[in-house]
């Protein structure tokens, strides 16, 4: 699975290592990433895709905001935990 537009990630090197993300272009070996909070749609910060763990879920980010951008997450990073209790 490639990485595409929209796909919610999770990185795992860094200072924002665990955080939930979302790829907003991808260039040249690097994911553009933001996360609606410390990572504005506006400006999202550039990321090496090796630093990345892909997700099955995608998020339109056509016109969303940092507000949106950061309730989907919320949701998809909660109902990531119930489904790691549950196991």
């Amino acid at each position: 699975m490639e990485f595409a537009k929209g796909m919610v990630v999770r990185s795992i090197a860094g200072h924002d290592s665990g955080s939930w993300l979302v790829v907003m272009s991808l260039e040249n070996g690097f994911a553009f990433v933001a996360d609606g909070k410390e990572r504005k749609v506006e400006k999202p910060k550039k990321k090496n895709i090796k630093h990345l763990s892909r997700t099955r879920k995608t998020i339109n980010v056509e016109g969303i905001t940092n507000k949106k951008l950061r309730s989907e997450l919320r949701n998809l990073a909660a109902a990531a935990n119930i489904a790691e209790e549950s196991e």
